[in-house]
């Protein structure tokens, strides 16, 4: 099984990191890479986004032609998952930050989206949660956007205060929180099941 991270920003490396302990702790064989390149995302079995810029990660992506790999692999169904500004990027319908910004979206989730929907930077913290299919989770959001609304095919996975920070739709999943900043490797575990048919 191969597990690809883009790699154009953000947590990469601690992504990597969680993906091949997950992979370790499920029992299956396969790696983990971290790419920039366009060619490596239509070869792998399942993508992580990673938190960062937005619009940073959407023009990179973008640009190299990353963004329609993704988009290609969720269509064949292979698992997508995206933290934070990764979540933001899986979604169909922007606030007016998106607008402003003009970034561009992969449009891969029924959800509309609230940038830094908890606050700048300095207004990172750590919760605890009850993820559906999880159970408690201690979750570290930093600058988070979060979800506002959902169209009914969108399984809520997790909420915080009047805020969805969790959904998946199909074979795509998007957290507002980083999972890859903590030891609990489940949430990884949780996303290469939905590969492991």
């Amino acid at each position: 099984m191969r597990v690809a991270v883009v790699g154009v920003q953000g947590d990469v490396e601690e992504h990597v990191i969680a993906a091949k302990k997950a992979l370790k702790n499920l029992k299956v064989d396969g790696e983990v890479v971290a790419t920039r390149k366009a060619g490596v995302v239509s070869k792998s079995d399942a993508v992580i986004i990673p938190g960062g810029e937005s619009t940073t990660i959407s023009r990179l992506i973008f640009s190299d032609s990353i963004a329609d790999e993704i988009v290609q692999i969720a269509n064949e169904g292979k698992p997508v998952m995206g933290t934070c500004a990764g979540l933001i990027l899986l979604s169909k319908y922007g606030d007016e930050q998106v607008a402003k910004t003009n970034t561009k979206l992969l449009g891969l989730m029924d959800i509309w989206i609230k940038r830094n929907a908890f606050g700048r930077q300095r207004e990172s913290f750590q919760v605890k949660l009850n993820v559906k299919g999880i159970g408690e989770y201690d979750a570290v959001f930093i600058r988070a956007p979060a979800i506002v609304k959902v169209k009914e095919n969108v399984d809520v996975l997790a909420t915080f205060e009047d805020y969805i920070v969790a959904a998946r739709q199909n074979n795509v999943l998007a957290l507002a929180f980083h999972p890859e900043l903590t030891d609990d490797t489940r949430i990884h575990e949780y996303f290469l099941r939905m590969s492991i048919r």
